[in-house]
């Protein structure tokens, strides 16, 4: 059964259409029938390629200071809502991502990547997709695209990566 079928069911549908134990599959959420007819949801959580491929779908969003939706995201709400469907909670601001996650020396696909565009502070974070490539919600009158870490901008302003998939790398 498609999810958007399952979508359409009410309650007592979904449970006559549903074997028991059977397993549910929908964008960011999954969930088993479980024998008393409730649908116990559990989440699951993307590897790196599942947030870059969550990220991508929304390449081109337009910039908005203080956006934390497809109507519009600014760096750090792209980032925490782009991991947010992916099954993990980031803090909302730049510095309290770059402060929670765990330091790597070199960024691997689904690593957030930072960045100092406003003095010493960290200001900017993207989302590593591989081969110097980042997507970010750049600033404002632009859309979330992809940026390469190596390019005269972002190169001498880069502060490092973090992760939340492995331990700290001293």
């Amino acid at each position: 059964m498609s999810a958007s079928s399952l979508k359409k069911l009410t309650h007592r549908a979904v449970t006559a259409a549903l074997a028991i134990g059977a397993v549910v599959l929908l964008e960011g959420f999954a969930g088993a029938l479980s024998g008393n007819g409730d649908l116990e949801a559990r989440t699951r959580r993307a590897d790196g390629q599942g947030i870059v491929s969550t990220a991508q779908k929304y390449l081109g969003t337009p910039y908005r200071y203080g956006g934390n939706s497809p109507a519009g995201f600014d760096c750090s709400g792209f980032t925490s809502y782009v991991y947010k469907k992916s099954g993990y909670r980031l803090p909302r601001a730049t510095t309290g991502q770059y402060g929670k996650l765990n330091p790597v020396r070199a960024p691997k696909v689904g690593d957030l990547v930072f960045f100092r565009t406003s003095g010493k502070r960290i200001s900017h974070v993207g989302i590593y997709v591989g081969d110097y490539q980042f997507i970010h919600a750049p600033s404002s009158g632009k859309t979330v695209s992809y940026a390469d870490i190596r390019n005269s901008y972002w190169k001498p302003r880069y502060a490092g990566s973090r992760t939340i998939f492995r331990k700290a790398e001293r």
